[in-house]
């Protein structure tokens, strides 16, 4: 059988050693299993909130039927996203924690706020339908959009750009929307029976599973763009006209929701499909551009010696990609696989910080993490190729 091109090492790579994990002191971990506490005392607070809340309006019976089908619209979109961000996969923590965030801290954050806006406007003599147009938006989608501005801030090495953001703020909007659609189905069966549970799960999982993740895609990308500029008004301006963008998507799906059905038709067709269409066009252009960045930068990189040209090809392409475990997987079996695997995450993240350091977004550590992102693709290339 013969042996591949990236099965070589390059002379670079050969002189450095694998490198050792940074141990974290005493201070470091109290402060970090704190957080931790903190955060999950958070997430238990708001579920208590928002399930107590569901229950009161749906009873037991329209508690459990919502949950069951609004399970359907999210086996659909999550697996979308993850195929979207397959190239350089997001760590498992941070995919739960948005989908998490936006079934759990923002349902319940927007459940208050939405629900004291309804109060004020009745108590002011004023439209209370209005309130699902001109307030809810922006309510729910500054909730929504927290999810992504959270793992930036908290990890902002594995956040890289456009298609991050989308991937983010997608998986904060179908838990959000979950979260609605037990609420509004459950409810549609308490009050109309079996016949407005159908009515209902019609127009919400199967005419608009992708409504809420489409909205807060849009401040994902503008999150992304601020992230990949060194700008500072488009650091501050994309983000906010991102919002601006889920805000008015928003404000017209919930137009088109109160407008009655011959209304919701009309723009759910004129409108809400073309944006759908070009959202989807969007995020797998972006998606392609990304792969070609990866190429781009590790060929800089096959110049100095650190890769063959053989590996710079198989990491800028999915299906090389995917040849390049099946064989690791024949020759040495899972653990030359996962040695490839882990080869490839960590030489995408290598090319994504290469571009930010050309890009001039990375602090004065820069450098320093680029020296041990070198180290750990040479170690992760022993894995499969042995010493």
């Amino acid at each position: 059988m013969s042996t591949p091109g990236w099965s070589t090492v390059p002379r670079a790579a050969a002189k450095v050693p694998a490198s050792t994990p940074a141990r974290r002191t005493a201070r470091s971990t109290v402060v970090r299993a704190l957080l931790v506490a903190f955060v999950v005392l958070v997430f238990l607070a708001c579920g208590l909130t928002t399930l107590v809340a569901i229950s009161t309006e749906t009873g037991l019976t329209g508690l459990v039927a919502g949950f069951v089908l609004a399970l359907v619209p999210v086996s659909v979109v999550v697996p979308a996203l993850l195929w979207l961000d397959r190239f350089e996969a997001e760590p498992t923590s941070l995919v739960l924690f948005a989908f998490a965030w936006g079934a759990v801290v923002a349902t319940a954050i927007a459940l208050v706020l939405n629900t004291y806006s309804l109060v004020l406007l009745r108590d002011s003599g004023g439209d209370v339908q209005a309130s699902s147009v001109l307030v809810a938006p922006f309510v729910e989608e500054a909730c929504k959009g927290a999810a992504v501005v959270l793992v930036v801030l908290w990890r902002r090495r594995d956040f890289d750009g456009v298609v991050d953001g989308i991937v983010y703020a997608g998986l904060a909007g179908i838990g959000f929307a979950f979260t609605e659609n037990v609420l509004y189905l459950g409810r549609a069966l308490a009050e109309s029976g079996t016949q407005g549970l159908a009515v209902t799960f019609v127009l919400r999982a199967v005419l608009g599973p992708f409504a809420h993740p489409l909205f807060t895609m849009a401040t994902g990308v503008g999150i992304g763009l601020a992230v990949r500029s060194r700008h500072r008004v488009t650091r501050v301006v994309a983000p906010v006209v991102g919002y601006l963008v889920a805000v008015t998507l928003h404000g017209l799906w919930n137009l088109s929701a109160v407008a009655g059905l011959r209304g919701f038709l009309s723009l759910y067709v004129l409108v809400q499909v073309p944006i759908f269409l070009a959202a989807v066009s969007f995020a797998l252009w972006a998606r392609r551009r990304e792969v070609r960045l990866v190429a781009d930068h590790l060929g800089v990189y096959a110049a100095s010696g650190w890769f063959v040209p053989a590996e710079v090809e198989m990491l800028g392409s999915t299906a090389g990609r995917r040849q390049a475990r099946s064989w690791a997987r024949r020759t040495g079996g899972p653990v030359a696989a996962r040695a490839m695997r882990g080869f490839q995450d960590v030489s995408t993240d290598l090319a994504f910080h290469r571009d930010r350091l050309v890009r001039g977004t990375v602090q004065d550590e820069g450098r320093a993490v680029e020296r041990e992102l070198l180290r750990q693709v040479a170690a992760h290339r022993y894995g499969f190729v042995g010493r």
